[in-house]
């Protein structure tokens, strides 16, 4: 059933694809970062005038690009919301590995 899924979401969003990870199946774009990565840094420059233009400039990639997985999110917030949560708090644990670890080799 997720196949089917994946297929009717690629057909809908030409030039996204889904590909398997360590955390699971993500959408991405085909030839670019997941979809996930590209919404985290849109909303980093939400504020900004023109967050498009900005992520493009950051990552290189099209601006057609960044809107495509705008539009994707924009129809899938939650798959791409836990996307970007999931990454803050495995980021958040490495920093606490990380400071754990300085506070033994300091002492």
């Amino acid at each position: 059933m997720i196949l089917i899924d994946e297929w009717f979401k690629m057909r809908r969003f030409p030039g996204i694809v889904f590909r398997d990870g360590p955390t699971g199946r993500r959408a991405g774009l085909a030839r670019g970062p997941d979809v996930w990565e590209i919404v985290r840094d849109l909303k980093r420059h939400s504020a900004e005038d023109d967050p498009i233009r900005l992520v493009a400039e950051e990552t290189g990639l099209a601006a057609e690009l960044i809107d495509l997985a705008a539009d994707y999110y924009a129809l899938f917030p939650d798959e791409i919301d836990s996307r970007i949560a999931a990454d803050a708090r495995a980021a958040e644990e490495l920093r606490a590995l990380a400071d754990r670890r300085q506070r033994l080799l300091s002492v």
